[in-house]
């Protein structure tokens, strides 16, 4: 597939932007060229990266992978598809404010439409203050660079812990006056909860990690949430398929049912 051009660039981040205005959108996370091309021909509207099926595809834990793989996977998923692409983008791989806005114009460059940055390090969660100074490093490096990408601001508070909804919330808001365009607390399962986040950052969208079984995007939706993402769930998936038929070859010498 030939290289896009910049005017595509630009379509496909104002489709992008346009998907977070109204209704609720889906967004499924492949980790690879052939993935991300069926999920286009099966009617999604944009896709997401995740950092952790990335880390698979290398033989890696989540939060190993570089920034320079991290790149490199954004480029081969923006080039293997006409859909906006969405990327996990872990901290920015930096620490710093300025060091997020370094990484996320490397970022930009590679073409995607949108990208999350986390408030967790190798230590844990950032200070709520400090968090937000690199949510406006990143909103400041997206403008200098004059394209039109969504900045999604991550908390990962839950996954860190915390089951208070209040402190959640808080650093939600925090990343929004920072200027965060949509919102994103990963682990957070309680429609109710869901609820009040979605109401106390309106009218910015806020996007919901579909995380277990009880969990229904017909529920979300109503509550309003504006996207709903996968994570590693599609990866997960495969290499459970993968194991499954790997043993079934290794200890029973036949391949499993395929019916």
């Amino acid at each position: 597939m030939p290289a896009a051009t910049p005017a595509q660039f630009n379509e496909r981040r104002a489709q992008f932007r346009t998907l977070h205005t109204q209704g609720c959108f889906l967004l499924p996370n492949p980790w690879d060229i052939g993935g991300a091309l069926r999920l286009e021909r099966l009617g999604f509207k944009a896709i997401a990266s995740s950092s952790s099926a990335c880390a698979q595809t290398l033989g890696l834990e989540d939060y190993q992978i570089t920034v320079t793989q991290a790149l490199d996977h954004l480029r081969t998923l923006v080039a293997a598809t006409q859909l906006p692409v969405n990327a996990d983008f872990e901290n920015g791989f930096a620490d710093t404010p300025e060091g997020v806005a370094e990484n996320v114009r490397l970022a930009i460059a590679t073409g995607i439409a949108g990208l999350s940055i986390e408030d967790r390090g190798s230590d844990g969660l950032y200070d709520t203050a400090h968090a937000a100074e690199r949510v406006a490093a990143a909103k400041q490096a997206i403008a200098a660079t004059g394209q039109n990408v969504v900045l999604v601001a991550r908390t990962e508070a839950c996954f860190e812990g915390e089951t208070r909804q209040a402190p959640v919330i808080d650093r939600l808001l925090r990343y929004a006056e920072a200027g965060a365009d949509c919102l994103y607390a990963p682990g957070v399962k309680d429609i109710r909860v869901i609820g009040d986040i979605v109401r106390a950052v309106a009218p910015l969208p806020v996007n919901v990690l579909l995380f277990g079984q009880e969990m229904r995007v017909a529920d979300l939706a109503a509550a309003g949430v504006r996207r709903v993402s996968l994570g590693g769930a599609l990866a997960s998936a495969a290499w459970r398929g993968f194991d499954a038929a790997a043993r079934s070859f290794l200890e029973q010498g036949r391949l499993l049912p395929t019916g």
